[in-house]
């Protein structure tokens, strides 16, 4: 593939706007799975180990998991959180890898091990996924020594990986809830060590699958141990209208007390990844015509199409960020207290073992499908392969320091944003005194934190008959396209208690003009779709400028956040189709997409 570094010019003035003395830019993935994850190691993941994945995130060449060859990544990460489900950690590997005698002679042991020796080893795996779902979890698969076993693993692992200044690597774990087949789950992390983390074991779906107990055990462990934890849901666009719902797990109408709970352990919601973007849908948002980027609205349903049902499309009001970044601006006025004021990071959600988010070195949601041959093969509900699975996202964050406790304090503060992919740097700040010379500047970050408030911040005693303004900039990634456009996004609180949003480009490459419907045009397509090359003729290598809301209403709550668009690059399932000399539209999915970045938003709220 053809991918054109930056001119050292470009290079040079990115890096003086970016670098500023109060934050700098690290990235990473907070969301990986290796053979300890039951599902993982049931699709072909078999010795996969956390100590693996910190190793491909620092760059160093691997070993694939299931094809057996030397894999390695494209651009090494500066931190990663190793994310295995919670729920019988390593029972899997030990039952059918380590023959482990004691497990191996309980009487479900022994159906397992029969199961997955015979004929039929994948109903081993819908056995043993069907007591969590169930919520009947098999007491000797989970006594304390076991899950301690477990934990401890994952802690060795990240203290042994752990670099402070050069690699961060968090503790954490996830939780998945997945009430009749609707995705509820969180990974959760501690910037603490291992010392901290062994004082207690990680809350699990079998233990409760419903959000609130979650939340309440953080506040338990926290006031006992003194331990640090974040809470990050993921996937609301195949929760069945559950993640950003306006009632509670038992169906009651949300209230303040809930809502705080909420937002004091999730302040971050992971809005791409493998399994589809979250960021809106295009029947949310009809008027966004970039709203239709990697869908993915099928639930999970494996049961239910076993048993003959049919997989529908599910597109409700809690499942995408935009319109839950909406209802929380109307729960803030009823409740005075935002349960959706969430910032938003990207990462992959990889069961392979690394955390692979490049399309040209992509190795697959799970092991088994990291060549392009298994691509064919349908594995999850409601896809017809597995080029329906996206090569997304990472994490952006802004920290004065690449350490455990510095980028936790970032994810906490929302300075944080996510990308589909790219190292697509930005920098997003609100403030009322902003000026068209700022986006100029060689001190863009020092301007922005002197004048305003970072992505993630609160615009608040805004002057009176003065409309915020926002400092935005972007860098293209270095071995990525160019970018296209940065747009800002917009909703806001009506009088009569409705949400309403805008998407606005605020600033865009070459000399395109926007259209009687005042719209950009667009940016233009380089892609062969004969080779897969790209050049960057069109675009630009970096987007700058202020923009002030046109249409403000001082008496209005309201969020912003910037969303930066690349020119169109192939997507995997292109370089897939080259080489398997195929039609790319035999995978059912587009041959080039346009990657891009969402920031955190930025919130404004009306003078009392």
């Amino acid at each position: 593939m053809n991918k054109l570094l930056l001119p050292a010019l470009c290079l040079t003035l990115g890096a003086s706007a970016l670098n500023a003395e109060e934050t700098n830019l690290y990235w990473g993935d907070t969301h990986v799975h290796t053979s300890n994850s039951m599902d993982a190691y049931f699709f072909n993941n078999k010795d996969g180990t956390p100590a693996g994945a910190y190793r491909w995130a620092k760059g160093l060449p691997v070993i694939n998991t299931s094809n057996r060859t030397r894999i390695q990544i494209g651009t090494p990460l500066d931190f990663l959180v190793v994310t295995d489900h919670a729920e019988y950690m390593t029972i899997p590997k030990r039952l059918f890898t380590l023959k482990d005698k004691a497990l191996r002679e309980t009487d479900f042991g022994k159906k397992l091990v029969k199961l997955w020796e015979g004929e039929n080893p994948t109903l081993a795996g819908f056995e043993l996924v069907g007591t969590v779902n169930d919520l009947k979890p098999y007491a000797p698969f989970v006594t304390p020594k076991l899950r301690g076993s477990a934990w401890n693993e994952v802690i060795k692992a990240a203290e042994d990986a752990n670099e402070p200044g050069k690699f961060t690597a968090f503790i954490g774990w996830e939780w998945t809830s997945f009430p009749n087949a609707s995705n509820l789950h969180r990974v959760l992390f501690t910037p603490q060590s291992g010392g901290m983390a062994s004082k207690y074991l990680p809350y699990t779906a079998l233990d409760s699958s419903d959000p609130e107990e979650l939340w309440n055990w953080l506040e338990k462990t926290s006031k006992e141990t003194g331990a640090e934890l974040i809470s990050i849901p993921h996937n609301g666009n195949v929760s069945n209208g559950l993640m950003f719902s306006r009632k509670d797990y038992k169906g009651k109408p949300i209230d303040a007390p809930y809502a705080k709970l909420r937002a004091r352990w999730e302040p971050i919601y992971e809005v791409t990844q493998i399994k589809g973007d979250s960021e809106t849908h295009p029947k949310q948002s009809p008027d966004d015509e970039f709203s239709d980027y990697e869908t993915y609205a099928h639930l999970l349903d494996a049961a239910g199409v076993a048993a003959g049902g049919e997989m529908k499309e599910v597109v409700a009001e809690g499942d995408y960020a935009r319109r839950a970044l909406r209802t929380g601006l109307e729960f803030e006025e009823k409740l005075g207290v935002n349960p959706f004021k969430f910032g938003l990071i990207g990462s992959t959600d990889s069961h392979s073992t690394y955390a692979t988010g490049e399309e040209d070195n992509f190795q697959g949601k799970f092991s088994i499908d990291s060549t392009p041959e298994a691509r064919r093969l349908k594995l999850l509900p409601g896809t017809e392969n597995m080029w329906a699975v996206s090569a997304a996202g990472f994490a952006g964050v802004w920290a004065k320091e690449n350490t455990r406790q510095s980028l936790y304090e970032a994810f906490k503060r929302k300075e944080v944003y996510a990308t589909s992919g790219p190292r697509i740097a930005v920098r997003f700040f609100g403030g009322f005194s902003f000026k068209s010379k700022d986006a100029k500047s060689k001190s863009l970050a020092k301007i922005g934190y002197k004048k305003g408030v970072p992505m993630g911040g609160d615009l608040t005693d805004a002057p009176k008959n003065k409309a915020p303004s926002f400092l935005v900039h972007a860098v293209k990634d270095p071995v990525e396209g160019n970018l296209d456009r940065i747009q800002i996004v917009k909703g806001w609180l009506n009088a009569d208690g409705t949400t309403a949003e805008k998407v606005y480009d605020v600033v865009w490459s070459g000399e395109r003009k926007k259209g009687a419907n005042g719209k950009v045009p667009v940016v233009g397509n380089t892609v062969n779709l004969e080779t897969g090359a790209y050049t960057n003729t069109i675009g630009t290598a970096q987007l700058a400028t202020t923009w002030t809301d046109p249409d403000f209403n001082p008496a209005q709550r309201a969020f912003y956040y910037a969303r930066v668009l690349q020119i169109p690059t192939p997507r995997y399932s292109l370089l897939d189709a080259i080489a398997l000399q195929m039609d790319v539209k035999e995978t059912g999915h587009p041959a080039t997409i346009q990657e891009r970045a969402y920031s955190s938003p930025i919130w404004y709220t009306p003078n009392k």
